[in-house]
C-alpha cells in the first residue's frame, strides 16, 4: 500500500474490529458494508455475522450482489424481513422518514445480535456521510450502533481503494440508497410507487446507464444518471424507448436532470428548519 496515511487508517480499523471482538454487520451489498464485512471476516480474532434486511425499499438487484459476495467470502449470513409499511412515519414520508426507518431496522438487528451472542451491531457509515442531511444518523447514535469505517476516519474514495486492493467487485459499484429516497417528501409511500421506481431503474441499468436515480414527483419521473451519459439519454431512439417505458409504468411526464446524479438531491426541497431537525 503506497499511501501511508491510508495504511494507518486500515490498521486503525483492524484495531477497532479487534477491540469489538464480535459484531453483526448490517450488510446491504453496497461498497461500504461489503468492505467492512470482508475485512472483519479476514481477522481471525473477530467473530462476525452478516445480516441483510429485506424490505419493500430494498432493490431486487441488490440482493444478487449480496449473494455474490457472501458466496465469495463464505461468512455466516442471515436474511431478516421488516415490514416498513407498519411504520406510520415511514409511510407518511416526512423529512424524518429515515430516522424512524433506521430505528426500526437497527432495533431488529440488535435483537439478532442479542439472540446470537454478538457484542455489537455495526453499519457501513463513513466520514463522507456527514456531508448531507441524514436523519438516520440520530437513530444509530440513540441505539449505540457502531460505525467502524467512520471511527477509523475513512472516506468513500479510500474505501473504494482498499476494496480494490482486496479484489472486491464492489470497489467500482455505484453508490445506492433505499428506493424510498426517490419519492418526494410528503408524498405517501406505497408498495406500488416503490415497485415502479425499482422497475424503472432496472430498465435504465439494463440499457447501460450508471449512477441511476428515478426520482418521482407525482406523475413526473426525473431521471438522474452519470453526467457523462446525459448525451446518450438525449438520442432520439433512446429517448423514445425510455419515454415509452416510463409511460408504461404510469408516469405521464419524463425529464432528465441536467445536473446528473447527485446523492440526496431530494433534500433540496427542505428548508433550514427541516434539515436541522
Amino acid at each position: 500500500m503506497k499511501d501511508k496515511n491510508l495504511a494507518i487508517k486500515k490498521e486503525r480499523l483492524i484495531s477497532i474490529l479487534s477491540e469489538m471482538k464480535s459484531l453483526v454487520v448490517a450488510f446491504s451489498g453496497g461498497v461500504d458494508s461489503s468492505f467492512l464485512l470482508a475485512l472483519a471476516s479476514r481477522q481471525p480474532q473477530v467473530k462476525c455475522l452478516a445480516v441483510t434486511v429485506l424490505s419493500i425499499s430494498f432493490a431486487k438487484h441488490e440482493r444478487l450482489d449480496v449473494e455474490r459476495l457472501i458466496n465469495r467470502l463464505g461468512v455466516e449470513h442471515q436474511y431478516i424481513e421488516i415490514d416498513q409499511m407498519s411504520v406510520p412515519e415511514f409511510v407518511a414520508n416526512g423529512p424524518e422518514r429515515c430516522y424512524y426507518c433506521k430505528k426500526a431496522i437497527f432495533s431488529k438487528l440488535q435483537e439478532v445480535a442479542a439472540r446470537e451472542g454478538y457484542a455489537y451491531v455495526a453499519d457501513g457509515s463513513n466520514v463522507d456521510d456527514g456531508d448531507d442531511y441524514r436523519p438516520g444518523k440520530k437513530a444509530l447514535e440513540e441505539l449505540g450502533i457502531r460505525s467502524p469505517l467512520k471511527e477509523a476516519g475513512l472516506v468513500k474514495a479510500e474505501i473504494r481503494t482498499l476494496s480494490r486492493e482486496m479484489g472486491l467487485f464492489t470497489a467500482t459499484k455505484p453508490s445506492y440508497a433505499c428506493l424510498a429516497s426517490r419519492i418526494l417528501y410528503g408524498d405517501p409511500i406505497t408498495p406500488e410507487k416503490l415497485a415502479r421506481v425499482d422497475t424503472a431503474e432496472a430498465f435504465l441499468k439494463a440499457l447501460g446507464f450508471t449512477d441511476i436515480r428515478v426520482r418521482t414527483h407525482g406523475s413526473l419521473a426525473r431521471i438522474e444518471v452519470n453526467p457523462a451519459q446525459i448525451p446518450l439519454l438525449a438520442g432520439a431512439r433512446m429517448r423514445e424507448r425510455i419515454c415509452e417505458e416510463m409511460n408504461t409504468l404510469g408516469f405521464k411526464y419524463t425529464c432528465v436532470d441536467l445536473q446528473g446524479f447527485k446523492s440526496g438531491s431530494m433534500n433540496a426541497v427542505l428548508g433550514p428548519t427541516d434539515a436541522n431537525a
